[in-house]
């Protein structure tokens, strides 16, 4: 507060004056126009290249409209924009730098890789920030063209309370930047990506407001560097995210890895009439090793899949796809209304996800496509783009589980509209499948099994409820080693386990009440009649 009242005062005594904050530099002494129609660009950019050459100071932007094509940042300097100033980008591409040369291949896609083409863009620089009241307008209808704050391979950075809008590319793009703290910060109607941690340490993101069509906030870990630069110490806290597609992912771009990750007390939603395609995204497709990741406190609605885990081996920028890791993922006290397809944790058969636990999940379902027959295999896709919804439909409501070592599901909850499945049309169930792989929506479908396992070992799961079904509440497909104990499968449901495969076994039930199911324990073909104990003992 002292120093915003001697801010104030220096600027109501002169705006070109020294503040005791350190040297101010008013854009209006550099000849800015500041009508939002006659181009600023030379005019701010002399403003801030004089504070650089003094040393450093802050740039400040009094209220008005200020047309600006790529501006640099310079070390040791501080954009402040007031209450009523706007840096408006321009509609012309060709006020913008070209996309900088790299000298070396990468096969990421031209918004992860660039970042000279920017509205605001910093390279190499240190101790930056951009604050203030004020907005950055990128000005563009559609997505593709300049990002609106692009920073490559810089330290201590300071973004707070800024409004960004109308950004055609990533709003906030980090490539190999550390030390930031991001604050306070709104973004509305970005066609692109919210905030991009790209190869990045020690992130603070907190306190923001994120609409963008693309995913919210997504980690990454690309090639752009030409090297492989992990993405650690990344903490996401008290944040709103709506989004066309995913409110926080790792990934895709997953060459690098990702350690010590936080997000907690966040709201995710969908965007208007679109719904989210996840509200929590995991994924490792390039070779990357996720490890220590932590999400607690979250609520979402309108989000079609709310946690997607996924270990693939797409291999981008890798001369031989070569799998990583994911594992020692902790999710708890999630609660999501209005999810549409199941959360899935899927590794590939020769690397399995280890260590997951979900605790305290709470997710109500507003229907779902027909479920995919529990008999017929569902495809590994083990280079395929990894997606929420890649797999099309899969053989539970709930959740689908392959390929995992070490699972602990305690106090899950999954309920849904039994009404919606019912009573409601073709159409009106019909849930924005790709066009390439529609489900037959011909027929109403009932909630089958609500928790479905193929190929898992050490597995806990406590606590469980879910809506009469169908099928099995749990499916078993080769499971080894697993615990389930104060389970409460509701009235009707017409079996509590099924257990399919030769390799199933070392099952243990214990103090689940089976009461709500007409059969407690159904056994394929193949199943030995000794893979199940359970206490108290259950009638076969």
């Amino acid at each position: 507060m002292k120093t915003r009242f001697m801010l104030i005062m220096a600027l109501t005594m002169g705006l070109s004056t020294a503040w005791a904050g350190g040297p101010l530099y008013n854009v209006r002494d550099f000849g800015v126009v500041g009508d939002g129609v006659a181009k600023d660009t030379a005019a701010v950019q002399k403003a801030i290249d004089t504070a650089a050459s003094s040393g450093g100071g802050t740039v400040f932007f009094p209220a008005g409209s200020y047309l600006c094509g790529s501006l640099h940042l310079k070390s040791h300097i501080t954009l402040m924009l007031d209450n009523g100033s706007v840096i408006l980008g321009s509609t012309s591409k060709d006020d913008y730098d070209p996309w900088e040369t790299l000298p070396f291949k990468n096969d990421s896609d031209q918004e992860t890789s660039y970042f000279h083409n920017a509205l605001i863009w910093g390279e190499d620089v240190e101790y930056v920030a951009i604050t203030g009241q004020g907005m950055i307008d990128c000005n563009f209808k559609k997505r593709h063209g300049p990002k609106a704050i692009a920073l490559k391979r810089c330290r201590y950075v300071e973004i707070t309370g800024v409004h960004l809008r109308n950004c055609p590319n990533y709003n906030i793009s980090m490539l190999g930047t550390d030390y930031v703290n991001i604050d306070g910060v709104t973004i509305q109607n970005g066609h692109a990506d919210g905030i991009d941690p790209d190869s990045c340490m020690n992130v603070r993101i907190s306190n923001c407001h994120i609409e963008a069509w693309d995913d919210a906030i997504v980690p990454k870990s690309s090639f752009s560097l030409g090297e492989r630069r992990a993405c650690e110490n990344i903490t996401v806290t008290n944040c709103y995210l709506a989004t066309g597609c995913n409110a926080f992912k790792l990934g895709t771009e997953s060459g690098g890895d990702f350690k010590r990750i936080a997000v907690t007390n966040c709201v995710m939603d969908g965007l208007e009439e679109d719904p989210a395609i996840s509200g929590i995204a995991l994924e490792s497709v390039d070779g990357a090793n996720i490890d220590g990741i932590t999400v607690s406190n979250i609520t979402m609605v309108n989000v079609r899949t709310p946690i997607f885990l996924r270990l693939g081996n797409r291999g981008r920028d890798m001369e031989i796809p070569t799998p990583g890791s994911l594992q020692n993922v902790a999710i708890s006290n999630v609660v999501a209304t209005r999810a549409m397809f199941p959360c899935s944790i899927t590794g590939i058969p020769k690397k399995r996800v280890m260590g997951v636990t979900l605790d305290n999940i709470r997710i109500t379902y507003a229907g779902s496509n027909p479920m995919h027959p529990a008999d017929t295999p569902i495809p590994e896709l083990e280079e395929k783009y990894p997606e929420a919804d890649m797999f099309g439909t899969l053989p539970a409501y709930g959740m689908y589980c392959r390929h995992v070592e070490g699972l602990t599901l305690s106090k899950i909850n999954f309920g849904c509209n039994r009404d919606f499945w019912r009573l409601t049309t073709p159409d009106d169930r019909k849930v924005n499948w790709k066009k390439d792989g529609a489900p037959d929506l011909s027929a109403p479908a009932e909630p089958g099994t609500t928790i479905f396992m193929d190929d898992v070992s050490d597995v806990i799961i406590e606590g469980l409820q879910g809506v009469p079904t169908e099928g099995a509440m749990v499916h078993f497909v080769n499971v080894r080693t697993a615990v389930l104990r104060g389970c409460l499968p509701a009235g009707d449901t017409k079996t509590f386990l099924q257990l399919s495969g030769e390799g199933t076994r070392n099952i243990k039930l214990m103090g689940n009440v089976l009461d709500g199911a007409s059969q407690a324990v159904k056994f394929d073909e193949g199943v030995r009649q000794d893979a199940v104990e359970a206490y108290p003992p259950i009638k076969r």
